[in-house]
């Protein structure tokens, strides 16, 4: 059987991607013979505002009106990354920025003996001093915190396991400390910076792909509890209290699913926040006693988180 042959057309090769054999004519600017005034008013078209692309233009990003392209942003990206690097739920630990390493603390206390020594009726001094000292008592915390960050570097299926890592506010202190114990583990780790008027350096254990700074705190608080499955709060501060005030305001009200709440140091706690007070004052109910509870180890912190999603049905 004969075979038919095909006429081939002739198509012309398909157009180079990038380059042209002649320039297009507004890829050269508008000739000075043709106009003398015209390289200056072109400078002063590109030189414009207007004329940077939306997108790069942070001066327009940053406009009062812009504020909603903004908030998209400050959820979008880490959203993606947190998604790329296939973190699934996170244990987010939270402390003061001021309970330092022991080793550094313990120096901190001996400088200032040094000084008082020297001028003994310094009152700043004296003051100084007594708070380092509650510091260096606290320094403790920065152990335990550690720990727990290597334990729960190890858990599931070890480090290489991301489907479980430590997320914390990105700072020193406390922050620091869960972060370094599983960076101590060569897991992830996550810190979540904030733009402030005063520069604040995350610390340097966390997963570089994986530092976050945003603009609103609201976004940051949002990322803070998407994924998480425990909140440990160790002493700490204002910021310490916003977070776990937060939280426990979502859990008591039901807007978000109930997670396990631990509060780290039950002397500390018990000090800074009398709940049996409240519930005599008619403030909280008294089933609200139960939505947190007190650990003083990493031990004691990781079987209670253990031991809550187990009875909630829902093990890690």
């Amino acid at each position: 059987m004969t075979r038919k042959k095909h006429h081939r057309p002739e198509v012309p090769l398909p157009a180079h991607p990038r380059q042209r054999n002649e320039a297009l004519p507004w890829q050269t600017p508008k000739p000075r013979a043709e106009d003398p005034d015209a390289p200056a008013k072109l400078e002063q078209i590109l030189n414009s505002p207007s004329y940077i692309q939306a997108d790069r233009d942070t001066g327009f990003l940053a406009r009062d009106d812009a504020r909603a392209v903004r908030l998209q942003l400050d959820y979008l990206k880490p959203e993606i990354l947190l998604n790329q690097h296939g973190i699934l739920h996170t244990i987010v630990v939270f402390g003061s920025t001021r309970i330092s390493e022991p080793a550094a603390a313990k120096a901190k206390v001996n400088a200032l003996r040094e000084a008082l020594a020297a001028t003994p009726e310094d009152r700043k001094l004296q003051r100084r001093l007594f708070v380092a000292e509650r510091i260096l008592e606290k320094s403790r915390y920065y152990d335990v915190a550690r720990e727990f960050g290597q334990l729960v570097a190890n858990a599931g299926n070890g480090p290489d396991d991301s489907r479980l890592v430590v997320m914390t506010g990105g700072g020193p202190g406390i922050m620091e400390a869960a972060n370094r114990g599983a960076h101590d583990e060569k897991a992830k780790t996550i810190g979540l910076n904030i733009s402030l008027p005063h520069e604040q350096y995350p610390n340097p254990y966390i997963t570089p792909e994986l530092c976050f700074r945003f603009h609103y705190f609201a976004l940051r608080k949002m990322h803070f509890l998407l994924r998480a499955r425990a909140l440990v709060a160790f002493p700490g501060g204002f910021g310490t209290f916003d977070e776990l005030f937060e939280t426990l305001t979502l859990i008591q009200t039901r807007k978000i699913k109930p997670l396990p709440v631990i509060l780290v140091g039950e002397y500390y706690w018990r000090k800074v926040l009398d709940i049996d007070y409240m519930v005599e004052e008619g403030v909280i109910d008294e089933e609200d006693r139960n939505l947190f509870w007190y650990a003083e180890t990493a031990e004691d912190i990781w079987e209670g988180i253990l031991c809550w999603h187990e009875t909630n049905g829902e093990p890690l």
